[in-house]
């Protein structure tokens, strides 16, 4: 038998295929590396193809960014229970279980995209989310509103998001996942008191 008939021909990359080999590329680069790291050289070594490659796709380094993030930062399934407490515990332990590596990796490895766009993680991360999709948690408010749980009236966006921004906030203070203990205080002693709700005795 011949050489020739022995060797493997590459399989060529296209489309959808290859923009997830390269994003995924780019997702291991700034894992390791941060965004200092991520620059199309050395993710287009990673991925295996060339810096026009990547530059016809996504001119700048931001919207390398940006593609990768969205790729590796997967949509929050939203609860229905049938109860506005039950949706805000079950969403925040998703956040925690889910989520808390995630945000811990974007506020180190991004600490220097943030410096370099004067942006934070509240900006990113609405660039992440599809423009017509409504924040989880206006969601429940929303859900509880129709089921009569709720008044409606006007709430402000930072008291409805307030349970994320606390979460979130111990989770950068204290590099970990919170306790759940963290997570029935601020649903039960913070938020459905401003929201004119109560836990109603049950704890959870």
């Amino acid at each position: 038998m011949s050489q020739r008939g022995t060797e493997t021909t590459p399989t060529r990359r296209r489309g959808a295929a290859l923009e997830n080999a390269i994003t995924d590329a780019a997702w291991e680069v700034l894992v390791e590396q941060g965004y200092n790291g991520l620059t199309f050289e050395t993710v287009a070594a990673r991925a295996g193809t060339s810096k026009p490659v990547l530059y016809r796709r996504w001119p700048r380094r931001e919207d390398l960014l940006l593609a990768t993030l969205a790729r590796h930062w997967r949509p929050l399934d939203i609860p229905d229970t049938g109860s506005l407490r039950q949706d805000a515990l079950t969403l925040l332990r998703t956040v925690n279980a889910d989520r808390a590596r995630m945000l811990i990796l974007m506020r180190i490895q991004l600490a220097d995209y943030f410096r370099e766009t004067g942006t934070t993680f509240g900006h990113l991360r609405s660039r992440l989310r599809p423009a017509d999709q409504t924040p989880p948690f206006a969601r429940l408010v929303a859900r509880a509103v129709e089921r009569g749980e709720l008044t409606d009236v006007p709430r402000s966006e930072r008291v409805v998001n307030l349970p994320f921004d606390l979460v979130r906030h111990d989770m950068l203070m204290s590099m970990d996942a919170v306790p759940d203990e963290t997570i029935v205080e601020v649903v039960d002693a913070v938020w459905l008191p401003l929201l004119g709700s109560s836990p109603h005795g049950a704890r959870t």
